[in-house]
């Protein structure tokens, strides 16, 4: 079986949470695109885990980890990260631990690439993460970039480095006046970072492709959510690769399968990192008392997230967008400190009420339109079963629900592994 879990709105959905969770009668958990730009965060018995390159799953023993074709991997941030988790006891060998020959390497002139620019831009920038994500996709689609499978033969691979290195300085020395780069960097950054994965790097294409044969279960984890999609995202403010369920089987390795269930993502309230429109946006007091609430800070930049109330109208695009057969509600118990709970249900577009997304460039113009509905102001967060929860909780899901158009399968009441009521 092929389960996705993906994000339906701009990311930060708590989609880590829920692969751990689901993960636990899971074979194997593939990342399909993204690289270190993002952070997924778990909280089990043994502690608080933010990963950025690794699968949720690497916290389960038994689950093999993929890191597939559709990923941009910063080799070195690969090598910290796993050195992290093993001070915390984590088992990852090349057993549990697999990366695709195909996924493409974020060197560090690519993060230099994004840093400079976005100090060009100034107050124009597009908030980038300033990890190399979008240096490298470009490189990838102009087919100068270094792949894993470059390792397994690294004498063949030197031959490349030079002629890369001439052509990127171009850009770095004669476009950005910055310091060049030097073949000798390339290769001692290489030989100290990428050698040592050679075990780790396989066709995992092959592999995923015999386990499903096999009759296993296998786990896509998507990065970011539907509205930072390259393509149906909130363009140009979005991510440089597709966040979207219907490509992970092609970002995994085996665009031959097809997805059995796609499992949505979205928070009981709203929240964007980085720049870009956000048309339910709260401001002020407002925003910080529910920011401070939910600890709205990213996980892989430390970033304040902007945040507002639940958006019917993104949330409805991005199922849409998602093919989500259910949807996990997560956050439900920081809307606690409300008794009176606002939902953007509609747009104002230049004095006309609109109910679908439009597109990107008349988001600036669009002004949230709010219904109120009565909340529970009591802790939810001990709650475990259905019936624990407030009738005010359960008719919010259900209005959530009917205005979304799509199930809710569960809520998370919490950041603990355990912290979610089962509502189907």
């Amino acid at each position: 079986m092929l389960i996705s879990v993906c994000g339906i709105n701009w990311g930060d959905e708590g989609k880590g949470k829920m692969v751990d969770m689901l993960s636990e009668h899971a074979d194997i958990v593939c990342r399909y695109q993204g690289g270190n730009n993002a952070g997924h965060t778990v909280i089990n018995e043994r502690g608080k885990f933010v990963l950025n390159l690794l699968p949720s799953g690497i916290l389960r023993e038994n689950v093999i980890n993929v890191l597939g074709a559709g990923m941009v991997i910063d080799i070195k941030h690969l090598t910290e990260e796993v050195g992290r988790l093993r001070e915390k006891g984590v088992v990852i060998t090349p057993e549990n631990l697999k990366i695709s020959d195909r996924a493409v390497i974020t060197m560090p002139y690519h993060v230099l690439m994004d840093c400079l620019e976005e100090e060009r831009l100034a107050d124009k920038k597009f908030g980038s993460t300033r990890r190399g994500i979008a240096p490298v996709y470009a490189d990838k689609y102009m087919k100068k970039a270094f792949r894993m499978g470059e390792l397994l033969d690294f004498e063949r691979m030197k031959a490349r480095i030079e002629d890369i290195v001439t052509w990127k300085n171009l850009t770095v020395e004669k476009g950005y006046g910055h310091a060049p780069i030097t073949t000798s960097e390339v290769i001692e950054y290489f030989e100290r970072y990428g050698l040592p994965l050679k075990d780790y790097i396989c066709d995992t294409g092959l592999l995923l492709h015999e386990a499903n044969a096999a009759g296993k279960e296998i786990l896509f984890e998507a990065q970011l959510g539907a509205l930072r999609d390259i393509d149906y995202g909130i363009y140009p403010y979005t991510s440089s690769s597709s966040t979207i369920a219907a490509y992970a089987p092609i970002g995994a390795g085996v665009p031959n399968l097809k997805l059995d269930k796609s499992v949505g993502v979205m928070k009981a309230y709203s929240t964007c990192v980085g720049e870009g429109p956000f048309t339910a946006e709260y401001f002020g007091e407002k925003a910080e008392a529910l920011r401070a609430a939910g600890g709205e800070y990213g996980a892989a930049t430390g970033r304040p997230r902007r945040v507002g109330p639940f958006d019917v109208v993104a949330s409805s695009y991005g199922i849409r967008c998602q093919g989500a057969d259910e949807v996990v509600l997560t956050k439900l118990d920081i809307l606690s400190i409300y008794e009176e709970i606002e939902v953007c249900t509609a747009y104002e577009l230049d004095g006309k009420v609109i109910h679908e997304f439009p597109y990107p460039d008349a988001l600036d113009r669009c002004k949230p339109i709010f219904e109120r509905v009565k909340g529970w102001h009591t802790d939810i967060s001990h709650c475990r079963k259905k019936e624990e929860l407030p009738k005010e909780a359960l008719d919010y899901v259900r209005y959530i629900e009917e205005a979304c158009k799509c199930k809710i399968s569960y809520v998370a009441v919490g950041a603990e592994r355990d912290a979610v009521v089962k509502l189907r």
